[in-house]
């Protein structure tokens, strides 16, 4: 997430950029936009998305989608980069980011929180920092999507809600899915990881395909 240096999750066996995915990744931010601005085309899970999604998210990505106009692939896909949907052994990484969709915590509660500064860790009190009244106040993402009266980014509705609502506040509900994502953490690797997944999760529906 924003602010965060350490603790990023790799894909396997990506140590180097390839010219090809290079080239590919302006193609991939294309296909992204266009499903973004352009209503009306499905997309089926690619066999890379069904051996790796967990099928207990996926209604959650696309809630998610209809609420905040990001496409659900593509919040799978920072799952995916960010704690492998969820099966690290801590949800808290060195840096200080927290929960399944890693946010740090001034980011989720808000970095006009008195406490916030540097990296995003701050001091901010256990009760405050799952407040929506507080978050609210202080203009942080996170967001009680279960209507549970808290905002936790330990609850997996509520940090992929959250994530969603950081990624169109930052461009992605826009189309300007690049600008967002390099926004969730500064880094170009991290960008090229996201777009990765998001393009090979899912393949267009095929016209007449039965259902």
């Amino acid at each position: 997430m924003t602010k965060k240096t350490a603790g990023k999750i790799r894909p396997s066996k990506k140590k180097r950029s390839s010219p090809f995915k290079i080239i590919l990744i302006p193609i991939v931010i294309l296909a992204i936009y266009y499903a973004v601005n352009n209503g009306g085309h499905s997309y089926d899970l690619s066999s890379l998305g069904k051996e790796e999604i967990p099928a207990e998210y996926i209604p959650i990505y696309k809630a998610a989608e209809d609420r905040y106009g990001v496409p659900w692939y593509l919040l799978a896909a920072h799952h995916r980069v960010e704690t492998k949907f969820s099966s690290m052994r801590t949800l808290v990484s060195p840096a200080g980011a927290e929960g399944h969709m890693q946010f740090m915590p001034c980011t989720f509660v808000g970095w006009s929180h008195p406490s916030c500064s540097g990296l995003g860790k701050g001091n901010i009190p256990e009760d405050q920092k799952t407040d929506p009244a507080v978050i609210e106040k202080y203009g942080g993402y996170g967001v009680d999507a279960n209507g549970d009266g808290i905002a936790d980014p330990f609850q997996i509705d509520d940090a992929i809600f959250s994530a969603a609502n950081y990624l169109a506040r930052n461009g992605a509900a826009d189309g300007k899915i690049e600008q967002a994502v390099f926004a969730y953490n500064h880094s170009e690797q991290y960008v090229e990881d996201v777009l990765y997944y998001a393009d090979r999760f899912v393949e267009e529906e095929e016209e007449g395909k039965p259902m």
